[in-house]
């Protein structure tokens, strides 16, 4: 009985241009008739590419991203959450930008924000020169991001001596429309509560994004002809979860089983409360139609069957225009990534990126398709642990028989 009070969706796929959804609840089936996510992102803030030199980890890497799916994995300390924390904080200081002034960006003012928004997102101790490479004597790192359109296209650098500025080559026509979204490892519905002024009004050592994606968070959700897609995406997540994710008037966040009264986030399983937030984003807008999504282990403190979600739902939003960008370590996440690309979202972009260190720095393999990417450390061990199991069990066991 319980079971059939879960909502349920399913979608049908059509050769024409829309996708029709049905939706059972309480009340029975419902029908949606939604166009199709458009294959163009005219206009919209498609990063194309990233060059590097002298960055962190980086000596000098070129990176060709997809319009959907791009993941980027590699042993620790590769560098894979700066390549994701780079784009993420130029693009959403151009967004903050945006919404504050009506005026086309200046040179001044891009050297000014870009540096102060590295700091906070990046927080090197005393200095943004802190940033760059490592090495002896002076050094200096340039990073060039090229955008669909040229005219979002710039450069800029920093010296390792730089306390807070930036010199920027070119500038930008205008800023960006839409915020960019960066998940942390971390769930943060459980942090939300009074955690924006808190961050803006004391020193707490957490970086920017958290707070960035906390204002996400805290967004009204949408209504209007967008619900059907916004049910499309959701759905299936919050069949998992056993209920809807609602922003209370407290500003509490709660789970609200179809079932039962409303349940604190802090009394929700961990990995429940990644789905939920990732939930609240996709209602609000902030995960819909365009944008982009700069994702850190999304398999952290998930189950196989949630990550199994995890990465139809991933899929859902490249489908659905936005850029999505993903760290993992996971072989688990990459083996379903591939079963639905191959079976279910054929039209998704997808690039692949490993990386590896070296004595003086990370190089990067690229490739449109993961076995194409060397070395790929995760199947690497996988197989290792294969071989170590066998060794150590089955020759045990043919010993005994």
């Amino acid at each position: 009985m319980i079971q059939a009070l879960i909502v349920r969706a399913r979608a049908r796929r059509w050769a024409t241009n829309v996708i029709q959804l049905i939706v059972w609840d309480r009340m029975g089936p419902a029908w949606y008739m939604i166009p199709k996510p458009s294959a163009s992102r005219e206009g919209e803030p498609v990063l194309k590419s990233l060059g590097i030199r002298d960055f962190t980890a980086f000596k000098e890497i070129d990176l060709e991203f997809a319009e959907g799916l791009n993941v980027i994995v590699g042993a620790n300390g590769t560098g894979k959450t700066h390549l994701l924390k780079l784009p993420y904080a130029v693009m959403a200081m151009s967004a903050e930008e945006g919404k504050k002034r009506t005026g086309p960006p200046t040179k001044t003012l891009l050297q000014t924000r870009i540096a102060e928004k590295l700091s906070s997102v990046f927080r090197p101790e005393d200095r943004l020169g802190r940033l760059v490479h490592r090495q002896r004597g002076r050094n200096s790192c340039e990073v060039r991001m090229n955008f669909r359109q040229s005219s979002a296209s710039f450069s800029f650098g920093f010296s390792s001596l730089a306390k807070s500025e930036v010199v920027v080559n070119g500038t930008i026509s205008e800023w960006q429309d839409k915020a960019p979204v960066f998940l942390p490892t971390r769930e943060l519905p459980t942090l939300y509560p009074g955690f924006v002024p808190l961050y803006e009004t004391r020193h707490l050592e957490f970086d920017e994004t958290w707070r960035d994606t906390c204002l996400l968070l805290g967004a009204p959700a949408l209504r209007g002809p967008r619900e059907a897609t916004i049910a499309l995406l959701t759905r299936p997540l919050e069949e998992q979860l056993g209920g809807r994710v609602v922003l209370d008037t407290n500003g509490r966040f709660y789970l609200r089983p179809f079932n039962a009264s409303n349940m604190e986030m802090p009394l929700v399983a961990e990995g429940w409360r990644k789905l939920a937030m990732l939930v609240r984003l996709i209602s609000t807008g902030s995960l819909l139609d365009k944008g982009c999504l700069f994702w850190d282990e999304p398999e952290a403190n998930l189950n196989p069957r949630l990550i199994r979600e995890i990465a139809k739902a991933i899929l859902g939003m490249c489908e659905a225009g936005v850029q999505v960008f993903v760290a993992t370590h996971s072989l688990f996440l990459l083996r379903e990534f591939e079963i639905l690309l191959e079976f279910e979202f054929a039209q998704v972009e997808q690039h692949y990126f490993a990386l590896h260190r070296y004595e003086d720095g990370v190089e990067v393999s690229q490739a449109n398709e993961i076995g194409d990417v060397t070395p790929l450390l995760l199947l690497d061990e996988e197989l290792n642990q294969s071989d170590r199991f066998i060794d150590r069990f089955m020759s045990s066991a043919d010993s005994g028989s």
